[in-house]
């Protein structure tokens, strides 16, 4: 029985039909040059400063296992995909060279995420892939480090833990967000899978379930302390909330037990919080239900008192925002011997062509500004992207998922501070480098020529 999950066997067919469409016809004829194509986001999402980049190590899995099964194979020749390509894509291994932005990094507008050179039927193959395991995850660690951030310039250090999985869009989602929060800076997941996947450290207390099954609320907590003791969570807003706080104390006291915390789930959390507080004494206070960045700050300006946060929907389906728009775009096409810059003049979607370089210059104080220019064009700056395949070969070595998180912690932190702000942020500024302004000008005054006259 097919659940329509991706295996190894079928992760070819994740692209779309044109794209097999456009590589049966460069086969046909015989246009195999080398190409260039760049993934990068034209515009920030709403009330974004910065993107947090992610998914790489998501990208190399891909690429490690991009092949055609059997059942692919059959799916495509069910399509009437010609047998010239079905040969191609039976033997299929990249080749190819990607040069990419190190996961954790803050990314700007038409900053190149990731770049691949490859003949241009491979190179055509993993649009849609590549947008797909980029994209979300980096939307994700960028809520995330939202929400770390608004904790970290309040000086404090609540915990942060993933509750969104089940109102993710689909499990492979859901466990996915749960590494993109983490790599943003939260504290792990309330998710196995994602735990288990990506060996990020997972959190769980109780549901409003358990408390209703038992006879009463004191009969409930009796029932959890007796069989996790010390590490007990008890959820204490089932039915009165301070009432409750006072049960769950009076329980742990009973049972000779440290509580570890309680939690608060509904109503007014920021004035609840800080009636339980003083109850509840050295135990936690984890504060869920609908919280993100806006919503923990508002706690904050409304004087809460919490030592941690469990955002669920808002977190996995980035509700205000809920969109990072990759694009995936052809800059460069080898020639005699030569990669020529290329670019499209569509209305509001020109991009700059040609391979690039991104550099990041740093000052006393932190960030300045970047620099978009030609690849192996010289100037300030520390360059961000890195070769991760040279020749189909993996020449990268992916870091762990905590230097990861540090180096999403530095790189936020020196970022300036109108930047960092959750609504209307300043814009940071991206230079275009002379020799690549001209050679956009350039070409674009050229193709207009050939074109549109």
């Amino acid at each position: 029985m097919a659940f329509g999950h991706i295996t190894p066997e079928t992760l070819g067919l994740f692209t779309d039909l044109y794209e097999i469409r456009m590589m049966e016809g460069y086969l046909a004829a015989d246009h195999t040059a080398e190409a260039t194509f760049s993934l990068f986001f034209r515009k920030l999402p709403p009330h974004r400063g910065y993107v947090v980049a992610a998914g790489l190590e998501q990208v190399i899995a891909a690429l490690e296992d991009l092949s055609f099964g059997e059942r692919a194979l059959s799916y495509l020749a069910a399509q009437d995909v010609g047998e010239e390509l079905l040969s191609f894509l039976e033997d299929f291994s990249f080749s190819g060279e990607v040069r990419a932005i190190p996961e954790g990094t803050v990314v700007f507008p038409n900053e190149p995420m990731v770049e691949v050179t490859a003949p241009i039927a491979e190179a055509q193959l993993l649009e849609t892939l590549l947008i797909n395991q980029i994209a979300f995850p980096s939307l994700i660690a960028t809520k995330a480090a939202r929400m770390r951030d608004v904790i970290d310039r309040k000086g404090n250090d609540q915990t942060l833990v993933d509750f969104g999985s089940r109102r993710a869009h689909g499990t492979d989602a859901g466990i996915k967000a749960g590494r993109a929060a983490y790599v943003g800076g939260f504290d792990g997941t309330s998710n196995l899978a994602a735990g288990e996947a990506f060996d990020v450290p997972v959190y769980g207390t109780m549901a409003h379930s358990w408390v209703q099954s038992f006879p009463t609320e004191r009969a409930a907590f009796e029932a959890f302390v007796d069989v996790f003791g010390d590490d007990s969570v008890l959820l204490i807003d089932t039915y009165d909330t301070v009432n409750g706080a006072e049960t769950a104390v009076e329980v742990a006291e009973e049972a000779g037990v440290d509580l570890a915390g309680v939690r608060l789930d509904s109503g007014d959390l920021a004035a609840l919080s800080q009636e339980v507080a003083p109850i509840v004494g050295d135990a936690d206070v984890f504060i869920s239900s609908g919280m993100d960045e806006y919503a923990i700050a508002d706690f904050f300006e409304d004087g809460g008192v919490g030592d941690g946060f469990g955002p669920g929907t808002a977190l996995v389906t980035s509700t205000d925002a809920p969109k990072l728009e990759g694009v995936y775009k052809l800059v460069a096409v080898e020639e005699d011997g030569e990669f020529v810059p290329s670019m499209k003049l569509s209305t509001g979607k020109v991009s700059y062509p040609g391979q690039k370089s991104v550099r990041r210059i740093e000052g006393a104080d932190g960030f300045e500004s970047d620099v978009l220019a030609a690849r192996g064009e010289s100037g300030p700056g520390e360059e961000l992207l890195v070769t991760v395949y040279e020749g189909g070969e993996l020449v990268y070595t992916p870091p762990d998922l905590d230097a990861i998180r540090e180096r999403r912690a530095e790189q936020v932190g020196a970022l300036p501070s109108g930047v960092r702000k959750i609504r209307d942020p300043a814009e940071y500024p991206v230079e275009v480098s002379d020799d690549l302004e001209a050679t956009t000008d350039s070409l674009q005054s050229d193709l207009e020529d050939r074109y549109l006259d």
